[in-house]
């Protein structure tokens, strides 16, 4: 692979509100050997009216109807407590990041997150990505939801406002994406079109659709995960415990290893192999010297260091320059 992908764990508000369990789960992401850990930003006011409904899987998850605000209300941090876990992060060793939600919280994240993920959501929100593109950062932007149209028109407000390098993430958004829904291969449409690089934001149950996304070429994989899948919230049911997110990450880092280049050549271990694996022309039966070699006295068996058996028509009919037993490596004089 030409670099290393990219593996975002997201948190996002599988805290619960709370800073202590957000701290575990930065912990957990560093323990998994995810690169960056991911949480969400948000000023209620501006996010949601107070009569915004819930999703459907949002209901689902929660077992639970009431409206997103005040669902939401009882799980997004206060501004401070991104600056104590961007703190913590440097302390524990992994990269902060979160998405910010409104144009409040990009100029609060600004000073404290190099890169921007763009969720969803926000793709059609022209303000938003207007305010994101300004500070010249690279920026992740998701892709949920949205028709190809949509994706060229959010890329191109990023791109003509001074955005830094974009990466699209090809997304379903649904918590949990039945496997039908996920198309992958529209990923591979998004890299050919947009002309950029791609990467796939999962939310299906388990870790195969990723470690497939990685196989196809995307250079950034995200994916939720928490604590625990029977805590109380809209995404824990669909995201991964610390357990099954090692797994995935290490999956992921063995199919990086694994594409290696383009070039079709045995590699080095390989070649160690090559003569106990390969066959050459070796005496069927024993044959004298001056004896014409015929199909009948030679044959082709292991091992590989001989004369090989793609000469064989050349060697056909001519005479051996010295006795053979049978099994023995035929040779050729000089001429």
């Amino acid at each position: 692979m030409d670099k290393k992908v990219l593996i975002i764990a997201e948190a996002g508000v599988n805290h619960n509100g709370s800073l202590d369990i957000a701290k575990k789960l930065v912990v957990a992401a560093k323990n998994c050997g995810a690169d960056i850990v991911k949480f969400q930003t948000a000023n209620l006011k501006s996010l949601v009216s107070k009569k915004a409904p819930m999703a459907d899987y949002q209901k689902k998850n929660t077992g639970k109807e009431e409206s997103q605000k005040d669902m939401l209300s009882k799980l997004l941090l206060p501004f401070e407590d991104f600056v104590l876990l961007s703190d913590y992060c440097k302390e524990v060793g992994i990269k902060f990041l979160s998405t910010p939600f409104d144009i409040e919280s990009i100029k609060f994240l600004d000073p404290i997150q190099d890169i921007w993920k763009v969720p969803s959501g926000e793709i059609t929100n022209y303000p938003y990505l207007v305010e994101i593109a300004k500070t010249g950062k690279d920026v992740i932007l998701s892709t949920g939801m949205c028709t190809m149209n949509e994706v060229e028109d959010g890329l191109a407000v990023l791109r003509d406002n001074g955005a830094g390098r974009i990466t699209v993430l090809h997304c379903t958004t649904n918590y949990p994406t039945p496997m039908e829904d996920v198309n992958l291969r529209a990923m591979l449409t998004l890299r050919d079109t947009l002309g950029c690089d791609v990467g796939y934001s999962d939310h299906t149950r388990g870790i195969e659709v990723p470690i497939a996304a990685a196989a196809l070429g995307a250079t950034v994989i995200e994916k939720h995960f928490t604590l625990s899948r029977e805590m109380e919230g809209p995404d824990h049911k669909a995201s991964l415990e610390p357990d099954e997110l090692r797994e995935m990450v290490t999956a992921v880092r063995n199919i990086e290893k694994a594409l290696g280049s383009y070039e079709k050549k045995p590699s080095e271990e390989e070649m160690k192999n090559r003569n106990v694996a390969r066959k050459s022309i070796i005496a069927a039966k024993d044959i004298k010297k001056g004896e014409v070699f015929t199909e009948d006295n030679l044959t082709t068996k292991r091992p590989g260091n001989g004369i090989s058996p793609m000469l064989w028509n050349s060697i056909l009919g001519q005479r051996a320059v010295r006795d053979f037993s049978e099994d023995e490596l035929i040779e050729l004089g000089d001429k």
